[in-house]
């Protein structure tokens, strides 16, 4: 799994890097085309927010502040209580969190829809049961937390698409998980992937993910990634 993110030299960051290249820990996930969702909404407004989990926050956070039309992409954790919402005591998997990103973002200029494709396509492998990559937990389960009916109702439609149509070749794990409330999560985190472009798990875990986007929506991707340092929190 991956350490906290703090100052790693000598011996550590050999460590973190021999685990990162242990192909029987981590792999770079292989983003696939996938179709788009058959249902998706019309804009309603001109700022929507999605809350998405799909493993280490990191590598989800950096492939959405590369999505044209987002505004805001934060690191956090949805699904537990907030007294639980800290990195030491997520990690433990014992609170009912999953390490998420609050994704903000125009739907004049990107739906829900289009969110969800690349979050299933690329930002992770969501036929992983409470795993992903060489993390393991229920804190890096695939999950979408609906900020309302209407996203419930097409995501719970696109995962029965994508099934349906065998895109991959297991069922999907993604779990739908209305009513939770979002936590940022510490500084440190937030734009974790611009801020450390050579540390050994960004390299092989995520580095990867902006690629495929890249070739597989390269209309929806731009190369100056929307930051926290420069949007905030996106509240």
């Amino acid at each position: 799994m991956k350490s906290a993110p703090l100052v790693l030299a000598g011996a550590a960051l050999l460590a973190l890097a021999a685990f990162a290249f242990d192909s029987s820990s981590s792999s770079a996930q292989e983003g696939i085309a996938i179709p788009a969702p058959a249902v998706d909404e019309a804009a309603a407004s001109s700022r929507e927010v999605a809350v998405l989990a799909g493993g280490c926050f990191w590598g989800v956070q950096g492939v959405f502040q590369h999505v044209d039309g987002v505004t805001s992409a934060v690191s956090g954790y949805a699904g537990g209580s907030a007294p639980s919402a800290s990195y030491e005591t997520v990690s433990s998997g014992s609170t009912g969190h999953a390490e998420s990103v609050k994704v903000v973002f125009d739907p004049h200029r990107i739906s829900f829809g289009r969110i969800l494709q690349i979050y299933f396509s690329v930002a992770h492998d969501p036929t992983q049961l409470n795993r992903q990559g060489p993390d393991h937990g229920t804190q890096y389960r695939s999950a979408v937390f609906p900020t309302s009916d209407e996203q419930a109702r097409i995501a719970k439609a696109y995962i029965v698409q994508l099934d349906a149509a065998k895109v991959y070749e297991r069922p999907i794990a993604t779990k739908i998980e209305p009513g939770r409330a979002f936590y940022p999560a510490e500084g440190y985190h937030q734009d974790f992937l611009t801020r450390n472009p050579t540390y050994p798990y960004i390299v092989i875990n995520d580095l990867p993910k902006i690629e495929n986007l890249k070739r597989l929506y390269p209309q929806a991707y731009r190369a100056k990634p929307v930051l926290v340092a420069e949007s905030g929190l996106g509240q």
